[in-house]
């Protein structure tokens, strides 16, 4: 018996070298290999899951970026906790698969930007609504794009007195609980941003406003050691590069690039072309990931620019390229319905679970 027992062990330690030094060589080759998706819900948790156990950790997925905005149930603003959030049970699921596969879990909560969608407040104004940086935009019963209030998601106003003390605490608690060493805030897409209207913020620069911001959530966060990551569109110059109002910024806030900390992680997020734009912020020395969605030979485009960036940089510039994160904007239990063909595609743009297979199937090819 002590013979089969220590020919055992013997066998799951070299298991266990072998897939170490695998790991190491993934690692050497694209350090970080993502998806960003919404949490789940309770009906869905259970999938989500197996999706880890059957779909992320055997394919070498080794970040979950997790949009938990008021999903989950917390102590310190009970107030601000939507229906059917996760508890603390209920993450500690999550947690435990991931932490099966080594893979780290990112939570986000978006802030500054996207504080309302379409016609519906998000959580955080809809409580505290003296923290609306365009209180005088009303939303409209029905929403279009374009709009005479220019009105894409509302934000908060990055002045106001009282606003850091309430998503401090959601953030401190999100991360704790997911046991994670990084906080994504997403701050994409922000239009609203030193609007004349704000008493504090009218007159001020809009990039050091978004700077200021950035600044002081990164700051926040190494106080407990963590790192901050966030979109990078709002610093890119869309009117110089031509990538526009959307991957970009057309509202000035591109110069916060050169105001930031330069140990803010960068998700680099472009979905019609593949632009070159992580050369941008590695030769900032910001590190950065690059971020697909629903296209699946972009995709591959993009990780093959992203692997002759690390193949052909400086040893200075080379591990500013990080990696890539597949996007995916819907919900999990959506998510996983059409990736397990439950529900059949009706983008007719693109496919995201199609992107996200081809991504799998990449990442799963570079350990071979």
């Amino acid at each position: 018996m002590k013979n089969i027992q220590f020919h055992l062990m013997l066998l799951l330690s070299i298991f266990s070298i072998q897939f170490l030094q695998a790991q190491d060589k993934l690692d050497a080759i694209l350090p970080v290999r993502g998806l960003a998706i919404a949490s789940p819900d309770l009906k869905n948790l259970d999938r989500f899951i197996k999706f880890i156990d059957e779909e992320l950790g055997p394919n070498n997925i080794n970040t979950l970026i997790l949009r938990v905005d008021y999903g989950y149930q917390y102590k310190s603003h009970p107030e601000l906790v939507n229906e059917d959030a996760l508890s603390t049970a209920d993450v500690k699921k999550i947690v435990a698969a991931c932490k099966k596969y080594d893979i780290a879990i990112v939570p986000q909560i978006n802030l500054l930007g996207h504080q309302s969608w379409h016609s519906t407040l998000e959580k955080l104004l809809q409580v505290y609504p003296e923290f609306d940086e365009t209180p005088n935009v009303k939303l409209p019963e029905k929403y279009e794009w374009p709009n005479e209030d220019g009105l894409y998601c509302k934000s908060y106003c990055p002045l106001h007195p009282e606003v850091h003390k309430v998503v401090f605490e959601l953030v401190d608690e999100i991360v704790e609980v997911f046991e994670a060493d990084a906080f994504h805030a997403g701050m994409d897409e922000v239009f609203y941003i030193g609007e004349e209207q704000c008493p504090r913020c009218s007159g001020k620069d809009k990039a050091e406003l978004f700077a200021g911001e950035v600044t002081k959530i990164r700051n926040h966060l190494a106080l407990s050691n963590r790192k901050l990551w966030i979109w990078g569109d709002r610093l890119i110059d869309g009117k110089s590069t031509g990538i526009g109002m959307w991957e970009a910024s057309m509202n000035n806030t591109h110069r916060a690039i050169d105001m930031i900390p330069k140990d803010v992680m960068i998700c680099d997020w472009h979905y019609e072309r593949v632009d070159p734009t992580p050369v941008l912020f590695a030769s900032k020395d910001i590190n950065v990931a690059i971020c697909p969605w629903r296209t699946a030979d972009l995709a591959e485009k993009q990780l093959k620019q992203m692997l002759e960036f690390r193949a052909n940089a400086t040893p200075e510039m080379k591990e500013n390229f990080t990696g890539m994160v597949q996007t995916v904007w819907t919900s999990a239990g959506n998510f996983m319905d059409l990736y397990y063909g439950v529900t059949p595609n009706s983008d007719k743009n693109g496919d995201q679970a199609k992107c996200f297979k081809t991504v799998l199937s990449a990442f799963k090819n570079l350990g071979e």
